[in-house]
Formats: structure tokens, sequence, C-alpha cells
């Protein structure tokens, strides 16, 4: 199959999915990985950037005789909050829960519930990703053009990607460069086993650097061993782990690895609330159980994980105009920071 001009600087995982519709896609990885798609007769990654031109061998696959359009048809299509919309790209505020693509048990995602609700566009196609728990701004090019443009920006450090993340202790002032490599892995020896991410040593082979500025927007007020803070938002008995405070911190990412604001705040000891992989498993279970209170207006529990992706910068791929984008925190987060960290409390 050759290239065409449509198809130039697409990855090479997103041209067979688009190709191979219905064919799963831990399938599609499983067999670049084996070698089995070939690039111009070579083996070929997933992340490689086809251009035109190029010849891409696919072997014979074999679609599952299975139709998912009555589940799909029957679920509501989603209605996402609209940040930004032009002829070039759309960015929405993407709900906590919600996946960004179909795939690892997912029937359909964001990008799957727009084609759908756009049945029109010719082209939608994600520009980055978010974890499916992570809420915030997420940046779909409407033009290959603009796909390419702005992928090239990520890939070069041109964009800005912030987030708001709530840790555990309070995070050190002077800690605000983290640059340690990062390596997937899975959890158990088959493909369809769960992956995770962990930091390694700077000389191990397998490392894929990961850079994350850390800026310290609000911290609990230092306390000490022998007496308690007094403050009258707490319940009268701490959850686990209140003892140890909280931040409210803005993470931009340098590198756009997977997990990699999870990963590295918590290998520093400050892992973020409500986070189920990474995170304070005994505070977790804390925070989601913690009763609304009448007399404390402010108390809410935390259901999720506490980060969000609050702010994007970025070149426009068409007007060259330099935009900054903004999504307010969820409610529920809202909530919860108001009662975590009550003093002179300052929605983001």
């Amino acid at each position: 199959m050759a290239i065409d001009e449509d198809s130039n600087g697409q990855r090479l995982d997103n041209f067979l999915i688009r190709q191979l519709k219905g064919v799963p896609k831990t399938h599609i990885y499983r067999l670049i990985r084996s070698g089995q798609v070939r690039v111009n007769k070579a083996r070929a990654s997933a992340d490689t950037r086809l251009l035109s031109g190029d010849v891409v061998r696919i072997p014979p696959v074999r679609v599952a005789e299975r139709s998912i359009s009555p589940s799909i048809s029957a679920v509501p299509v989603a209605q996402f909050k609209v940040v930004f919309e032009d002829d070039a790209l759309l960015v929405i505020d993407k709900p906590a829960g919600v996946a960004v693509h179909g795939g690892s048990g997912v029937s359909f995602g964001v990008i799957e519930q727009l084609r759908r609700s756009r049945p029109d566009a010719k082209f939608l196609e994600l520009i980055h990703r978010l974890d499916r728990e992570t809420s915030g701004l997420l940046m779909i090019a409407k033009k290959r053009s603009a796909l390419k443009h702005l992928q090239d920006q990520l890939r070069e450090r041109e964009t800005g990607k912030t987030y708001l993340a709530l840790v555990s202790g309070r995070w050190p002032l002077n800690k605000k460069v983290l640059d340690k490599p990062l390596h997937k892995y899975l959890l158990g020896d088959d493909e369809g086993s769960e992956r995770r991410v962990k930091v390694v040593s700077k000389d191990d082979s397998n490392g894929m650097r990961a850079i994350t500025l850390v800026q310290v927007r609000r911290r609990s007020a230092p306390t000490t061993p022998t007496k308690a803070p007094k403050t009258a938002m707490l319940p009268v008995t701490e959850p686990q782990g209140f003892e140890k405070g909280f931040s409210l911190l803005e993470v931009t990412i340098k590198t756009g690895r997977t997990h990699q604001i999870r990963v590295h705040l918590s290998s520093e000891g400050y892992p973020i609330a409500g986070d189920d992989k990474y995170g304070d498993f005994g505070l977790n279970k804390a925070l989601a159980s913690l009763k609304a209170d009448l007399s404390k207006p402010a108390m809410a529990p935390l259901k999720r994980m506490f980060l969000h992706a609050w702010r994007l910068q970025f070149t426009h791929p068409i007007s060259a105009e330099r935009m900054e984008l903004h999504a307010q925190l969820p409610e529920e987060l809202q909530h919860f920071l108001s009662f975590a960290l009550p003093s002179e409390f300052r929605t983001p």
C-alpha cells in the first residue's frame, strides 16, 4: 500500500488503525512488534512517521465476524465542552473517566464519539492524549496539516502543557525540575497484561528521557509532631494521610511520556491524591469515603484522581498566532480543594 499526501506525516500505528477498521488495537500493535508490518521492506515501530511514497506492507488480517455498530449506536453521543474551535483545530474540556480513544476494554472514546457526532467531518484526529482519569484540555486536528504542525510543536517542545495536581505532602519549594528516565513494562507475561511505568537510572538502555517542571501554587501550613494544626475545616478525626498535608502544584511537561506526571511525582514521595495506579491507596480510600457534613459545607469526598490539564500554550497551525487556553477545575475538584487547602483559597 503506497502512502499518499493525505497520510504524509502520520504515525504508523494511527495509519493502521484507520485502515484496519474492526481489528483490535492490541492485534495491530502485536503485528508491528513482531515485524509483520513493513515500511519500504524494513521493520518499523509504532511511532514511525510515514512519508508520501512510502510503501507499507500489511499481512493478511482476519476481522472478527461481529458488528459493533448496535452496541455503539445504543449509547447516546457524548457532548463535550468546546473551549476553542475553528477550521483547523478543536479543543475540548475532557471529563475524567472518559478514554480518549477505544481499546483496552473501552469500545469507544472521545475521538470515536466526536466522529459519530460529526458525521460530515472529513478529518478528526487526536493531536495528543490524556489518561482516562485525567480531565482537561484535549486538542483534536480537523486538518492533516494542523495535525502534523502541532505534533511537530509537541516533539520540539514548543508547546506548553500545564496541569494542576494535588499531591499528598508538602512539596519542597526548591524542587522545580524532575529529569528522570521512564520505562514502560507489563505487569504480567502475556500481551494483554496491564502496562505500567517506572523510573529507571539514566544509564538504563530501556529508559526514555522525561522532563517535568514543578511549581508550588499552594500547600498546607507546616505542622509539628506534638501538636496538630487547628484547622476548623478539618474533621475532628483526620483521615489517614491528612497529617502529611497537601500541595497544589502547577506541573508542566516538556516530554509526553505515558503516565509521566503521575510516576515522577510519586517517585519523589508525593503521590497524586486519588491516583489508583501509583498513589497512596490507604489515603485514596480515606478520601473517597469522606462524608459530606452540613456543619462543614466545604467537606467533600475525592473519588477520582486530582490531575487536570489546565493550560495549553501553542502556535496556531494556520494563523501562526501564539495561543493560550485554560480549562477551569471541575466542580468536584474545586470542592475537595477548598476542603484540603481551605485558607485563602482561590479557584484557578
